[in-house]
C-alpha cells in the first residue's frame, strides 16, 4: 500500500462523530435495526426535502433496490451515462435489463439531454442522470421534463452531489427518485453507505421489503415475538444502526463540510487558471458546486494528463482519472460489442480530466504543495508543439 504524502481524500470527522458510533456500541443492542436509522433517514429527507428516504448499506444496493422497486427488467433500457462510476450502469443489468448509454456535455459532465433524447425508443424506461463531483447536471430540468413527456422514470444518481443546487433547489428533488452514496470519499461519510429519497409512499414501502428479506415488518423485527410475515422476495441490505448515528452526526455537519470544500476549490482554482492548459472547474452563477471531487481538464490531451499524473505520484500526490469510459471497460467490450468512437463527448473528456486532492482539512501548505509541484511540471512540458516528455 503506497503511503501518499498527499492522499487523494481524508475524511472528516470529530468527536461527535465518535460518541454517535459509541453510544450505539454501548447500547449493546438493536445494532442493526435501531431507532438511529429511522432517524437518519428522516433528517436526509427533510434536508433533500423529499417526504420519504430508505438507508442501504450501499449506494449500489440503494440503486439495485431502485430497479427492482419500479420493477425494471428483461427487455427494459435505462438510458444512463458512460462518463460515470461502474455502478450506474451495472444497476440496470443487476435485473437483467439493459444499460444504454448516451453521450454527455462538457459543462457539467453529464447527460445531454439532446443525446439523451436520440436514443429513446419504445424499450428505455428510465433515463439515469448523474450529478458529476458536486456539480449539478446541467439539463437535469430537461431531463425531467423529457421524462414526463414520455412518460419514463427519472432517477438521480446523486452518490457524489448531497448538498449542491440549482437555484436553491437540491440536487436529488428532482427525480421520482433519486440515491445518494456515504462512501468513504463523499461529501460526508459512513464508510460506506447509501440512501434513496422519493416522494413516492408506495415506492417508500417496496424499497424496505427489497432491503429486508421482503419481511413486512408491522413491527420492529428484534422487538416483537411475533412472527412477521415474508410477502416477496428480498435481500439483507440493511444499514447497521451504528453506521446510521455516524450519517446522523456527519448530516449535521454538512454546510460546514461544503464551505471548508468550496474554499479549498477556490484557492485551487485562482491559481491553476494561470496555468494555459489547465480548465478548472467553473460552475454556472445560479449552480451550487459542493466539490466532493476537484476535477481539472488538461487541454493538451491524455498523453500530458498521463504525465503530469506520474509527475506528481512521484512527488508523493494522489491523483485519479474520474472516469474512464464504462462502455470502454474489458465487460462491456466482451459482454456487449461497445468501442471506441461511439461517445465522442465521453471519450474526449476522459482523456482530459484528472482529480486532485481534496478534503475539509487539506490545508494551504498541502494545497500548494499540489500547485507547485503542477507549475513546475509545466516548466518542464515547453511549448505544445515540442513537449519534453
Amino acid at each position: 500500500m503506497t503511503a501518499w504524502k498527499i492522499p487523494l481524500y481524508k475524511v472528516f470527522w470529530d468527536e461527535e462523530d465518535l460518541e454517535a458510533v459509541a453510544k450505539v456500541i454501548r447500547r449493546g443492542t438493536f445494532w442493526a435495526v435501531g431507532p438511529e436509522i429511522e432517524e437518519f433517514e428522516k433528517a436526509t429527507a427533510e434536508y433533500v426535502d423529499r417526504k420519504y428516504a430508505v438507508a442501504f448499506n450501499s449506494g449500489t444496493s440503494a440503486l439495485y433496490a431502485i430497479m427492482l422497486a419500479y420493477k425494471i427488467g428483461p427487455g427494459d433500457k435505462i438510458i444512463v451515462p458512460s462518463f460515470t462510476f461502474i455502478a450506474t450502469a451495472n444497476a440496470a443489468l443487476f435485473t437483467g435489463a439493459t444499460s444504454s448509454f448516451a453521450d454527455i456535455e462538457p459543462e457539467s459532465f453529464a447527460l445531454d439531454v439532446k443525446k439523451v433524447s436520440k436514443v429513446l425508443d419504445d424499450k428505455v424506461k428510465a433515463v439515469m442522470p448523474i450529478h458529476y463531483g458536486g456539480m449539478p447536471c446541467r439539463d437535469i430540468e430537461l431531463l425531467k421534463e423529457l421524462a414526463e413527456r414520455h412518460r419514463i422514470f427519472l432517477i438521480e444518481d446523486a452518490a457524489e452531489s448531497i448538498g449542491s443546487e440549482i437555484n436553491g433547489v437540491k440536487v436529488g428533488s428532482f427525480g421520482d427518485i433519486s440515491m445518494f452514496s456515504f462512501c468513504g470519499n463523499k461529501v460526508i461519510t459512513t464508510g460506506e453507505g447509501g440512501i434513496a429519497v422519493t416522494d413516492s409512499g408506495a415506492i417508500y414501502e417496496k424499497l424496505k421489503l427489497v432491503r429486508s428479506h421482503g419481511r413486512l415488518e408491522s413491527e420492529p423485527y428484534f422487538l416483537t415475538i411475533k412472527t412477521l410475515d415474508y410477502v416477496e422476495i428480498g435481500y439483507n441490505w440493511r444499514m447497521p444502526s451504528m453506521i446510521a448515528a455516524l450519517g446522523i452526526s456527519q448530516l449535521r455537519k454538512l454546510e460546514k463540510v461544503i464551505s471548508m470544500r468550496q474554499e479549498r476549490a477556490a484557492y485551487y482554482s485562482s491559481n491553476l487558471k494561470k496555468i494555459k492548459w489547465i480548465k478548472v472547474p467553473d460552475p454556472p452563477e445560479n449552480f451550487r458546486h459542493v466539490y466532493q471531487m476537484y476535477t481539472i481538464r488538461i487541454s493538451l490531451g491524455r498523453k500530458v494528463r498521463d504525465a503530469l499524473r506520474e509527475f506528481l505520484a512521484k512527488r508523493g500526490i494522489m491523483t485519479k482519472v474520474y472516469f474512464d469510459p464504462v462502455h470502454l471497460t474489458h465487460f462491456y467490450r466482451e459482454s456487449f460489442g461497445h468501442k471506441e468512437g461511439e461517445l465522442p463527448v465521453t471519450e474526449q473528456i476522459s482523456s482530459e480530466v484528472l482529480t486532485l486532492p481534496l478534503y475539509p482539512t487539506m490545508t494551504k501548505k498541502e494545497i500548494g504543495y499540489v500547485i507547485n509541484s503542477i507549475i513546475e511540471f509545466d516548466a518542464t512540458i515547453g511549448s505544445p508543439e515540442k513537449l519534453k516528455i
